[in-house]
């Protein structure tokens, strides 16, 4: 059964109300993720997106195949968050799906920080995206840099209060 509950920026004797989410996923949902999450990787390796060598390529600029990938990757997301915009696209509960403006100021969160993503990439010859995908296939070496991202993330997490942002 379906508890419902007024949406947030209403008062409770509201009578719009929306279906509140579980907090857990069916046994069905979570072998839909994991068949989606299968298919996901397929794909990445199929794409040679997790291929060292691409990746090689493309940072001694020698290819254009990662950069084409990027490109159509960063156009798509471009175009979906148009439409999002455009028909006012609503979330499960109800709330309107908005993405906030960047804040760049001069920018150093952004160059920096990617400047440390690229550095890892370039090392490591993968992208926290398709580790998975790289271990799934049997590169077993990657649980290595899985471990590192998760501590990374995890460092990062329990900094974040005293950085600046």
């Amino acid at each position: 059964m379906t508890t419902l509950h007024p949406l947030p920026s209403q008062p409770l004797a509201a009578k719009t109300a929306v279906p509140r989410l579980r907090e857990y996923s069916t046994p069905r949902e979570l072998v839909t993720y994991a068949a989606i999450g299968v298919l996901f990787g397929v794909v990445l390796v199929k794409s040679e997106v997790v291929s060292w060598y691409r990746i090689q390529e493309m940072f001694r600029f020698q290819s254009f195949h990662m950069y084409g990938l990027l490109g159509s990757a960063m156009t798509t997301a471009f175009i979906s968050l148009r439409v999002l915009r455009a028909f006012k696209v609503r979330a499960m509960t109800g709330e309107q799906i908005v993405v906030p403006d960047k804040m760049l100021g001069r920018g150093y969160r952004y160059w920096i920080g990617g400047m440390i993503f690229g550095a890892g990439w370039a090392l490591t010859g993968a992208c926290p995206g398709p580790l998975f995908a790289l271990i799934g296939s049997g590169a077993g070496v990657f649980v290595v840099t899985l471990v590192a991202a998760l501590a990374g993330t995890w460092c990062y997490g329990s900094l974040r209060p005293r950085l600046v942002h």
